[in-house]
């Protein structure tokens, strides 16, 4: 198809953004918006607080749980977290994250 861009989460090049926690990222758009697969192993946490900044941030979670700081989200979740929101993401189970930046 013409146009199309595809990318595989095994070929993706690996980032550990803290212990335990990595990104993949899958896509980026000349606008800034990105598209991206992030790792948590069990029994991690963001360090510091996620600020949602300066669009909103899309979250499908792939496997496990998720943790925002406030409720559990399964597999199968999505999230839609404005611009200007802010999060702590954690599990204690692991996850598998479908991020993606609509805004850069």
């Amino acid at each position: 198809m013409i146009g199309y861009v595809w990318s595989a989460v095994d070929d993706a090049p690996v980032r550990e953004l803290f212990p335990g926690i990595r990104l993949r990222p899958l896509w980026r758009g000349d606008d800034g918006a990105s598209a991206q697969v992030l790792e948590m192993d069990p029994h991690t946490c963001w360090e510091g607080i996620d600020v949602h900044e300066p669009g909103p941030e899309e979250v499908f979670v792939v496997s496990g749980v998720f943790n925002d700081g406030e409720r559990d989200y399964s597999a199968g979740s999505f999230i839609h977290a404005p611009a200007g929101s802010w999060h702590v993401p954690q599990t204690t189970t692991g996850c598998t994250l479908f991020v993606f930046y609509p805004e850069g």
